[in-house]
């Protein structure tokens, strides 16, 4: 294991580590009890643009690691990816090469999905888990989705994607992001993951078949979870949710009216407190 310290040119460019040959990208601020965000599967999303504005916030308070999961970002791409159980051996292997044993998580979308799929395979590691209009459960693929992971490169398409992730105004989305989002999308490491990009014969309603885990696996777990979900999002269903919010024994679920699915952006300073007191009190009785 080898570790490289951050590019402060580029702030998608955090910390780099190697383990077993693969680069993992990533973002380690803060002190305190270890916090591990997981980003969505948008096109050119990076640990940073997906948690930008609440990596500060956090750290205040946690040990903030934020990483670029293989094939998004400056991550190796490890070519088409057709098992997540890729994505929960990179989780393990970073909490390895950093000497975390136990780690509190949140999982946005794709990162829900990792999420719940580590606390299954890994239940001795998670103390807590935040999952904000996450993956995880088969449902059949929403229009908004099945265009994000359509997406080919440019600009264009990128403002077009990035509109279908949020509700109504459209602060926030600066051309440095979009800008910066694109030519995380165009690296030709970044096309050739199988969530960004499709291919023939590999359908968005195969990858959300990938990213579910077992109904069974996720009524057993006993993790104090707290489900976030916008009211008005396009990308993950509501229906979703609340079915895995009904399977989980030990987890609440709020909804935020007037949001989409960057709950982390559209209501940052409520995300911010809600999980911050989340992890360090736990569900209230």
């Amino acid at each position: 294991m080898t570790a490289v310290a951050n590019d402060i040119a580029r702030p998608e460019i955090g910390k780099s580590i190697t383990v077993d040959g693969s680069v993992t990208n990533y973002h380690d601020v803060g002190d305190g009890a270890p916090v591990l965000l997981i980003h969505g599967s948008g096109p050119g999303v990076t640990a940073w643009a997906n948690w930008r504005l609440n990596m500060p916030e956090l750290a205040k308070r946690f040990r903030v690691i934020a990483p670029d999961m293989f094939g998004f970002g400056y991550s190796d791409s490890k070519g088409r990816i057709e098992d997540k159980r890729v994505w929960v051996d990179q989780v393990a292997s970073l909490l390895d090469g950093l000497g975390i044993d136990k780690v509190s998580m949140v999982g946005n979308s794709f990162g829900g999905g990792i999420t719940l799929a580590f606390m299954i395979a890994h239940p001795d590691r998670v103390e807590r888990a935040v999952l904000m209009g996450p993956a995880g459960l088969d449902f059949p693929i929403t229009p908004a989705l099945d265009l994000v992971w359509g997406y080919q490169p440019s600009l264009e398409e990128m403002r077009t994607s990035l509109k279908y992730l949020r509700l109504g105004s459209q602060a926030g989305l600066t051309e440095d992001l979009v800008q910066s989002r694109y030519e995380a999308s165009a690296r030709p490491e970044a096309r050739l993951s199988r969530i960004t990009r499709r291919s023939a014969g590999l359908t968005g309603q195969r990858n959300i078949a990938m990213l579910a885990s077992r109904e069974e696996d996720v009524a057993a777990l006993k993790h104090e979870t707290l489900i976030l979900h916008g009211l008005f999002d396009q990308v993950i269903p509501l229906e979703s949710t609340v079915r895995l919010a009904s399977l989980l024994p030990r987890a609440d679920l709020h909804v935020f009216a007037e949001c989409g699915h960057w709950v982390q952006i559209e209501r940052m300073t409520s995300f911010n407190r809600m999980v911050a007191e989340f992890f360090e009190n736990g569900l209230k009785a």
